[in-house]
């Protein structure tokens, strides 16, 4: 019982056939069309390309925005021309195939709780560090979507009252200080608070630190920059104090770290877990939840998308 699992990203569309043991046999991809019709066409060919090769039943597209409860519309997506788009209904009319929609992180943490770091669990969350922070939750088996499909948005929990500002339009937000972006910005901040340091992060930035990327930063720290490794330090601080409120209100038995900054987590992870230990409520008196890195890496929300199609399929 094969079905393809889509990620629509800001760059490209990718598209994988998936066996019932979460096993990808093929992906093909695409660059992302600017338009919401040659975005639908850019789906509808590359499903289209497999189902031609493999007998597909059903289809799962996962969406870095916001879906509606019935997994049906697309209400807005930041980085995709959808705008209340019915987009899985014109996907289904145009493959003869049914299609669910998910936000990507809901289908990625689905996708560790059926197969990797999070299999077995009840309670799991997944934390996504990339440019900002996605986040999903499982409970009991189940994706949590919140009323309107929308939750839950841990990356704009506020931790830093009248802290830096947010695309989000508030301030302090979790992903503002804990993220390949937040990490870039740190960096920038602790260079001009040491203007005159000697370190090869310092000549990286030149005259011009806005050139600083997270990944620049996470590679000086790999190579000892003591500047960097400070950076590092403070995105490990805010994790753990992030953390330290998800399990405050959800107590899961395993976090998925997963995303782009996650491949620095050897820099980073122990020390987080010392703050999220010491920070929690009842320190010292519960049982700890495990911190895991995630299984899938790019292909984890595809992966997801499709064994949620699969259910789907099924009439579960």
């Amino acid at each position: 019982m094969l079905t393809v699992g889509v990620d629509a990203g800001g760059t490209s569309v990718r598209a994988s056939v998936v066996d019932p043991h979460g096993a990808v046999l093929e992906t093909t991809r695409a660059p992302t069309p600017d338009s919401a019709p040659a975005l639908n066409a850019a789906v509808a060919d590359l499903v289209g390309g497999l189902v031609d090769r493999y007998p597909v039943v059903a289809v799962g597209l996962a969406v870095a925005g916001f879906v509606s409860e019935d997994r049906r519309l697309v209400r807005f997506a930041p980085h995709l021309a959808w705008r209340h788009a019915a987009v899985a209904d014109r996907l289904a009319d145009r493959l003869g195939l049914p299609v669910m929609l998910e936000h990507d992180a809901n289908a990625a943490a689905f996708a560790e709780q059926r197969f990797g770091a999070a299999a077995g669990a009840r309670v799991a969350v997944l934390i996504a560090l990339g440019t900002g922070i996605g986040s999903a939750l499982v409970l009991d088996g189940e994706v949590y979507r919140g009323a309107y499909g929308v939750a839950p948005e841990l990356g704009h929990l506020r931790l830093v009252p009248q802290g830096r500002r947010c695309p989000c339009g508030k301030r302090g937000c979790w992903e503002r200080y804990c993220s390949g972006t937040a990490l870039a910005d740190t960096a920038r901040q602790l260079l001009s608070e040491h203007p005159d340091a000697a370190t090869s992060l310092a000549g990286q930035a030149g005259s011009d630190p806005s050139t600083l990327t997270g990944q620049r930063v996470a590679r000086a720290a790999e190579e000892g920059d003591p500047l960097a490794l400070e950076a590092m330090g403070e995105l490990s601080r805010w994790l753990g104090e992030g953390l330290a409120l998800v399990s405050d209100v959800y107590d899961p038995e395993v976090v998925v770290l997963a995303g782009g900054v996650s491949g620095s987590a050897h820099l980073f992870l122990d020390t987080a877990r010392q703050h999220w230990a010491s920070a929690v409520t009842g320190a010292g008196h519960r049982p700890p939840a495990h911190l895991r890195l995630a299984r899938y890496g790019e292909e984890a929300s595809m992966v997801g998308a499709a064994e949620l199609a699969r259910e789907h399929a099924r009439g579960r």
